[in-house]
């Protein structure tokens, strides 16, 4: 379909119920229910989440480290394989390599993750090999590089290709338009979250029928507050230099420019300008260690004389504790995502959030002016505004604890009510559905 025909369907999307009038006018937590969530392309079929027919699926994924598209990748296989269906995972490996194996995945190191033209065409070939190999029915490509292989293999071998975006990619010039323009080539555009199922759509005009929203998850039961035990919590707060008086500040993600760590250091600096000391701004680097932008950060830590209120370190072993150990957390990114893990991991934490109106959706956490106060879960700011980011942040310092506790407690509700594992599959053999049924259920 061209780009033309596609833009037509602007505005006239089959939409879920629209997240923020239902949060104004139903009761919380049940606001949003199941119902109202499911996309209109869902509600076409059978809600049963049972496949007519067992499919072969090849998951494609450029690495198996740390990241949104790699555990989304890791978390369809284990769906796709809990309701008997076959996965086949080819990506360049990573630690979670073991929870494929557990799953009984079968995984095949190549290295997808190169964006080397003649690299990929290699990789469609071998791509093309190991689908008729292992008789593949779909190819679902997570990732630009590994899309544009999967593309043409599913293309030589007529079978349907799918696509997942975890995030909105910078298009700064022409060719890189061309290059993020695979992630619509899908039979089917998975996007993760409202937010970056909104971005494919203005961007590229693709029809509302193709874009399937797949949020994230968290199973609460692993992310429960009253689990944390008082020496967990006060073992994680000396690790960090805090006092007990201190208010911890968790700022969220991995540490990569569109997170968004620097607009915390900045901010942190103008409150210190404003005369407020007794905080601690908890900056934590991923698998990467201190990358050069963590570097960066560190250096500007030092020129904004910030150093006594920011620590850059290690992402703890204990998420648990972490989260039990802040007062609040932030999500400062820079550019869309979708509905971001750590997010979620947080509010099931019960921690008050601030996050910046690219970090996630308004459907994830809900903000006044959206809300009334009573029904907020966190604060929201404008992306890259430092001002905005520090006024969010010292509001929610300067409620009372009564206040912040409650404010937490209705994120946890929230999350415990629209973003469960089970929501989640559901969604996704639903998609699958259509491939099974379309290969002769």
């Amino acid at each position: 379909m061209s780009d033309a025909a596609q833009s037509d369907t602007r505005g006239a999307r089959p939409r879920e119920t629209d997240c923020l009038t239902c949060v104004k006018t139903h009761p919380f937590p049940d606001a949003i229910t199941e119902e109202t969530r499911i996309t209109a392309d869902a509600l076409t079929h059978d809600t049963s989440p049972v496949a007519a027919r067992r499919l072969t699926v090849m998951v494609v994924v450029p690495t198996l480290g740390a990241g949104a598209a790699e555990r989304g990748a890791v978390d369809l296989a284990h769906v796709l394989i809990g309701a008997g269906h076959r996965v086949v995972v080819v990506s360049h490996g990573g630690r979670m390599e073991e929870d494929l194996a557990d799953d009984g995945a079968t995984f095949v190191r190549r290295n997808v993750h190169s964006k080397n033209p003649f690299t990929v065409l290699r990789n469609a070939g071998a791509l093309t090999q190991l689908a008729r190999k292992h008789r593949c029915d779909v190819i679902h490509a997570h990732g630009r590089a590994p899309a544009w292989s999967a593309y043409l293999a599913a293309r030589v071998l007529r079978i349907p290709f799918v696509t997942s975006w975890y995030k909105g990619f910078r298009e700064q010039n022409p060719l890189k338009r061309f290059y993020n323009r695979i992630m619509v080539r899908g039979q089917r555009v998975v996007a993760a979250g409202d937010q970056i199922a909104e971005l494919i759509n203005d961007r590229y005009g693709t029809a509302w029928d193709r874009i399937v929203t797949v949020p994230a998850s968290v199973d609460v039961s692993d992310f429960d507050p009253d689990a944390v035990s008082a020496e967990r919590l006060e073992a994680m707060r000396r690790a960090w230099g805090a006092t007990a008086q201190t208010q911890v500040i968790l700022v969220l993600g991995r540490m990569v420019r569109r997170k968004g760590h620097h607009l915390v250091v900045q901010s942190a600096r103008r409150m210190k300008d404003m005369g407020i000391r007794n905080f601690l701004c908890i900056l934590c680097t991923g698998e990467e260690g201190m990358s050069r932008y963590a570097c960066e950060i560190w250096d500007l830590v030092v020129a904004s004389d910030a150093a006594d209120v920011c620590r850059i370190v290690n992402f703890p072993a204990d998420k648990q504790a972490a989260f039990a150990a802040a007062t609040i957390a932030v999500s400062a990114a820079t550019q869309a995502e979708g509905t971001a893990r750590a997010v979620l991991e947080a509010q099931a934490m019960a921690l008050p959030l601030v996050v910046s109106d690219l970090a996630t959706g308004p459907e994830v956490v809900l903000a006044p002016p959206a809300v009334p106060d009573d029904r907020m879960t966190g604060l929201r700011f404008s992306s890259g505004d430092e001002r905005e980011l520090s006024a969010a942040i010292v509001r929610l310092l300067s409620m009372s604890q009564a206040q912040r506790q409650a404010v937490g407690r209705r994120g946890r509700a929230w999350v415990s009510a629209q973003f469960t594992p089970s929501v989640v599959s559901d969604r996704l053999l639903r998609l699958y559905e259509e491939f099974s049924n379309a290969r002769g259920g």
